[in-house]
């Protein structure tokens, strides 16, 4: 069975494997994400390299099916691990923030696009968290902090902490090897400016 979202240039398919590989990389990153690293007591935390599984079907399928994969992965975690103050901040956090790791997705056929993709679906993120911390929890900002200064602080801590972590594995060879592996036998052709060696 395939399905078709048609936009005014372009048409967008939902075969079966984009299907079952997007659902997969979402259930993965949703068990990554609960190997915290650390834990912030008002929301946020660093895992083992969740954002990166969870921006893999932009970068294997474009920027489409990775924002509506996100916004999948954002509600998914809003069912099994709310944290809600106020109605917007659900739209904020669990919507937008989460849809922005699908931006990976525009730079799919870039030479380096995973970690240029990374980097832009953690910079989407960060934007939306900052957003939301700045609006919606400004009260508990540090001492002497304005909120939006406390939420651009606060924020960059666990998403930028886990986007080095990320970087630095994705550099290592083995790793680069396994995802154009995994790319070239399961997804299908390489994007032309990727090989083994600059995913």
């Amino acid at each position: 069975m395939i399905n078709h979202i048609t936009g005014s240039n372009s048409k967008i398919s939902f075969t079966a494997k984009k299907i079952a590989f997007c659902a997969m990389s979402m259930a993965l990153a949703f068990v990554l994400s609960n190997i915290k690293v650390f834990k912030f007591p008002t929301g946020g935390s660093i895992t083992l390299l969740s954002m990166l599984v969870a921006c893999l079907p932009g970068f294997w399928f474009g920027p489409i099916v990775g924002i509506i994969t996100g916004v999948a992965y954002g509600l998914l975690n809003l069912i099994v691990d709310p944290y809600i103050l106020f109605p917007a901040q659900v739209i904020v956090d669990y919507i937008l923030a989460f849809g922005a790791l699908g931006l990976s997705g525009f730079f799919k056929n870039a030479k380096h696009g995973l970690i240029k993709g990374y980097i832009a679906a953690v910079l989407g993120r960060y934007v939306f968290a900052v957003i939301s911390g700045w609006i919606f929890f400004g009260e508990w900002a540090w001492d002497g902090w304005n909120p939006f200064a406390y939420s651009l602080a606060y924020n960059a801590i666990y998403i930028f902490a886990e986007a080095a972590i990320t970087i630095v594995i994705l550099c290592l060879p083995p790793v680069k090897q396994l995802i154009f592996l995994v790319f070239r036998n399961y997804i299908g052709t390489f994007p032309p400016l990727c090989s083994n060696l600059n995913i």
